[in-house]
């Protein structure tokens, strides 16, 4: 919880664990774990460990100081050199604020190439920039965490679990980094309220980010195998609207809706395709967007008792992030927003 100290959370979690690597983030109001939900009103703490006899794990992290990418090369090749590999891992980790992810992702896969890759953004409970990320002692808001794994595999599955609509178009333009002005050359949020129907008042302002949890966009990969979801944040006197990842000119953004309920019943049909035709796995790494635990609200506890029964005796951990990373066979490792990044580990 960003409501506690977080450096004094991983001093006493280093003092349980002596000479273990420890990273992470704060999660978005709670987290889960085979206990329940544990969180809301109250300050809250969650952790998952791992061992194995061939386990190596290496991690690194960096507070921003000038460039992402550039930075986000400095982290890699230290965890490389940290573990003393020259190979690339077998799995990647990623922990960043909720701002540049993927250019940081942009300057580690430099280093690494493409690998197995899972993560999210750190949160926090009111969207006020109160999140944290650690990597041992260094705590910091603005940057990025990473572990570098050898001798362990992942299965990550990566949805949104929305359903597309028929309404779609061409974006004509952004503004700078994360900003849609026109979709079709028509202002962004003038096409959102043709598409929908909401008033100007929906799409003004940060009643935007809570207008759209149940019907963002989304982004076809190359293949169609993955649509990254895109939710739109902020509604801007000029009609563009500032969007949680990145966007490009001359690519088509389709319409995604789904219900409270199907935000619900999604994390059970994705934790079944996680765990379907694979070995039961040592541990699961549950990533949640923070804007869908929002939408779904008080009922959480009904999410925390899909995943009970789903995982069984299987040791989780459920985070609720601003930021969600993971990858699909084929296509590219990936930053989204309003997903899921359900991870096995082995």
């Amino acid at each position: 919880s960003c409501a506690y100290d977080v450096a004094e959370v991983v001093k006493g979690v280093k003092e349980a664990l002596p000479g273990v690597p420890v990273l992470g983030n704060t999660s978005f109001t709670g987290v889960i774990t085979p206990d329940g939900y544990v969180g809301g009103d109250n300050p809250f703490v969650g952790v998952l460990t791992l061992a194995g006899d061939d386990l190596k794990v290496s991690i690194a992290g960096k507070a921003k100081t000038e460039c992402a990418v550039k930075e986000g090369c400095e982290i890699a090749k230290e965890a490389m050199e940290k573990a003393g590999m020259t190979t690339a891992p077998d799995a990647l980790y990623m922990a960043a604020s909720p701002a540049e992810e993927e250019f940081w992702l942009k300057g580690i896969s430099k280093v690494t190439g493409r690998v197995p890759f899972f993560g999210g953004s750190a949160a926090d409970n009111s969207i006020a920039g109160e999140w944290k990320l650690y990597a041992d002692e260094n705590v910091f808001a603005d940057g990025c965490i990473i572990a570098m794994f050898w001798g362990l595999n992942i299965k990550n599955e990566f949805t949104g679990a929305y359903r597309e609509t028929e309404n779609f178009g061409v974006i004509t333009k952004t503004n700078g980094i994360r900003c849609l002005a026109e979709i079709d050359g028509v202002p962004a949020a003038d096409k959102y309220m043709e598409w929908t129907g909401v008033s100007k008042e929906d799409v003004t302002g940060g009643n935007l980010l809570v207008t759209t949890i149940t019907s963002p966009l989304g982004i076809k990969d190359r293949l169609g195998d993955l649509i990254a979801i895109r939710h739109p944040m902020n509604g801007n006197e000029d009609g563009s609207f500032n969007v949680g990842a990145n966007l490009s000119e001359k690519t088509c953004v389709i319409r995604m809706e789904a219900t409270v309920d199907e935000l619900i019943s999604s994390v059970g049909e994705t934790l079944d395709k996680l765990l379907k035709d694979s070995p039961k796995p040592s541990a699961l790494h549950l990533v949640h967007c923070g804007g869908r635990r929002a939408g779904i609200g008080e009922r959480i506890g009904e999410v925390a008792e899909i995943v009970k029964a789903k995982a069984g005796d299987i040791p989780f951990i459920v985070e609720f992030t601003f930021g969600e990373y993971g990858f699909v066979s084929d296509s590219n490792n990936t930053v989204g927003g309003l997903m899921l990044s359900f991870t096995a580990i082995y």
